[in-house]
């Protein structure tokens, strides 16, 4: 089986999650023994990383205008690409690079899957662009699909706005690796970040509205002195907030313990979450968490809003998932933090329930059943 993944970025500092799933899902493919192929704009894309996707391969197209990520196509690449997949996988949904994609998988008559992984509401900037996007083509991206995944169940709401009923999507979550999250010295990373011996909250994404750094810290300036102990660290690249995260922290008194550490990968975003007492993912929408999974694998718990798509984790403790505004942050904290043995409690529990439900090479097995359904209804047409 050959399978095109397509996805504007795989560049995690950029990207964010769906650039993490694309990566991780062509890999554990191609350990499989599928023949699998990335294709991607080459922006934040380095060495390191295609040589971390091996054996899957890579095909790159330069960046022709950032403001909204258009490629510079070359459409003998594109045929050619298509041409040789048996199925597509398209991820994410505002793209150029997907439009043009399936203009070519329309042409050639070639099977493809989306999985918008949340992207599909109206939500955020340009959504007078966005509504032009599906009049033209993304409406139709959409309904001609042979496939359709979700990364939680949260998102059959977005599919039936597009016509797409619940019965026909596959749930396929976001998983996570434990290998890429190695034991490191924690003592060794807290120096070099200059942290003081304190317990830590870590926020762990972009600096952006959607990710709800603002709500984190001011549900933290409203329990400050019910945990006067605890610093509260940002790590992740600024998409402007950061000026004004700065400046509140400064109102409130607070600049010695809120950190901001910008874009943490590697070895040190494994220290970055077992230094922390406790990851908050304040999101105001998400599809679905990949940094909570990233955290539980390392044993570190975490509260989410109700806005992040994982209810799944009240099955571990109620507690852990809130309303998406600052009250319900600050009573998260409050009910996590005022007693020591509730995290201690949580934390076990917690990674035992993603490393047995959230592991990619469990996952990856749905994928090729997907896929091998498809090609087979197909030959029977």
């Amino acid at each position: 089986m050959r399978v095109l993944n397509v996805n504007t970025s795989l560049d995690f500092k950029t990207g964010g999650g769906t650039a993490e799933r694309t990566f991780q899902m062509s890999r554990f493919l191609a350990q499989e023994r599928i023949k699998c192929t990335v294709l991607t704009i080459d922006t934040g894309l380095d060495q390191a990383r295609i040589q971390a996707l091996k054996p899957a391969e890579v095909v790159t197209v330069p960046l022709l205008w950032r403001r909204f990520y258009i490629p510079l196509i070359k459409w003998s690449v594109i045929r050619q690409l298509v041409n040789e997949a048996d199925i597509v996988h398209l991820m994410g949904h505002w793209s150029v690079l997907n439009a043009i994609i399936y203009i070519a998988l329309r042409r050639a008559r070639k099977p493809y899957v989306v999985c918008p992984a949340g992207a599909l509401p109206l939500f955020g900037r340009s959504k007078q662009l966005k509504k032009l996007y599906n009049f033209f083509v993304g409406n139709n991206i959409i309904r001609h699909a042979s496939a359709w995944i979700a990364v939680t169940s949260a998102e059959f709401p977005h599919f039936e706005s597009y016509g797409i009923s619940a019965e026909q999507i596959t749930v396929l979550p976001n998983g996570v690796c434990r290998e890429d999250f190695p034991l490191v010295d924690i003592d060794f990373f807290r120096r070099s970040k200059g942290l003081p011996n304190k317990p830590i909250i870590l926020f762990m994404g972009r600096l952006n509205p959607i990710k709800g750094p603002d709500i984190l810290l001011k549900a933290f300036a409203l329990m400050h002195r019910r945990i006067p102990d605890y610093h509260l660290v940002f790590a992740g690249p600024d998409e402007g907030m950061q000026p004004s995260l700065v400046d509140m922290a400064k109102q409130e008194g607070l600049s010695d313990r809120i950190h901001f550490w910008g874009y943490v990968g590697g070895n040190d975003k494994s220290a970055a979450y077992r230094c922390a007492k406790l990851l908050v993912v304040p999101s105001r929408q998400e599809a679905m968490s990949i940094v909570a999974l990233e955290a539980g694998i390392c044993g570190t718990p975490v509260l989410l809003t109700d806005q992040c798509g994982f209810s799944d984790i009240c099955r571990v403790d109620s507690r852990l998932e809130v309303p998406a505004n600052v009250n319900g942050i600050a009573k998260g904290l409050a009910g996590l933090l005022d007693d020591a043995s509730v995290l201690q409690q949580v934390a076990p529990v917690w990674h035992d329930f993603v490393e047995q439900h959230y592991a990619w090479h469990a996952i990856v097995p749905d994928y090729l059943k997907l896929y091998k359904n498809i090609l087979t209804s197909r030959v029977h047409e």
